[in-house]
């Protein structure tokens, strides 16, 4: 099992352990269904009842964290953007919701089948940096939100750097790729050793001694 679907599977448990008290299960038959559809890993299935459930159990934090999560694992991402943003309303300590918001306005800024400006792609990605920034005010002991930081702002670098396009701005990059090579950095003082981060870095630093 990989590190993504090893993460994932653990999230699952977590939501679902969330969304009910140990003495007694959801009284909401939506959120029952939707929490199993959840831990049997149907997405679809999930967001389908646990929207049903709504607006009765809208002030549910644990209940909107299981929509949105659901939503974005089938790659409903503006709508986990929404339900994402819910959650903390209600629970402004969530760290989970600052990540997965963080990778949902990441994914839809570098979508590149969508028309999106590079103005609205730029906005994403540092609204992406933002709640990756607050995920990790909130712990900054889990290397995941540093990871994810450091691919934003290289996303953000490549976004600014790329030579010919309207938003060209070679010092807006180049403050992206070393904040991008900082994160990395403090992944592997935090997990040393690993090939692929350490990989991430020479590209970041190609990309930002490459600049024109």
């Amino acid at each position: 099992m990989n590190v993504g679907v090893m993460m994932g599977v653990l999230c699952i448990g977590m939501v679902a352990a969330q969304a009910q008290t140990t003495e007694t299960a959801p009284s909401n038959p939506h959120v029952r269904l939707g929490q199993k559809a959840l831990i049997d890993g149907d997405f679809k299935a999930a967001a389908g009842h646990l929207q049903k459930a709504l607006p009765a159990e809208a002030e549910d934090p644990n209940v909107m964290y299981m929509l949105a999560y659901s939503q974005y694992q089938i790659g409903e991402y503006k709508k986990a953007l929404d339900s994402f943003t819910k959650v903390i309303a209600l629970r402004p300590d969530h760290e989970s919701a600052y990540y997965y918001r963080g990778k949902a306005n990441n994914i839809l800024a570098v979508q590149t089948e969508t028309r999106v400006s590079s103005a609205n792609r730029e906005k994403m990605l540092n609204q992406a940096i933002a709640n990756y920034t607050k995920a990790i005010e909130l712990n900054g002991e889990d290397v995941k939100y540093y990871q994810n930081r450091g691919i934003a702002y290289r996303d953000l670098g490549i976004l600014r750097g790329t030579a010919g396009t309207a938003n060209y701005d070679k010092d807006i990059a180049v403050d992206a790729y070393n904040k991008s090579v900082s994160d990395f950095e403090q992944v592997l003082t935090m997990t040393p050793g690993k090939k692929d981060i350490q990989t991430e870095i020479k590209k970041a630093q190609v990309y930002r001694d490459n600049l024109k």
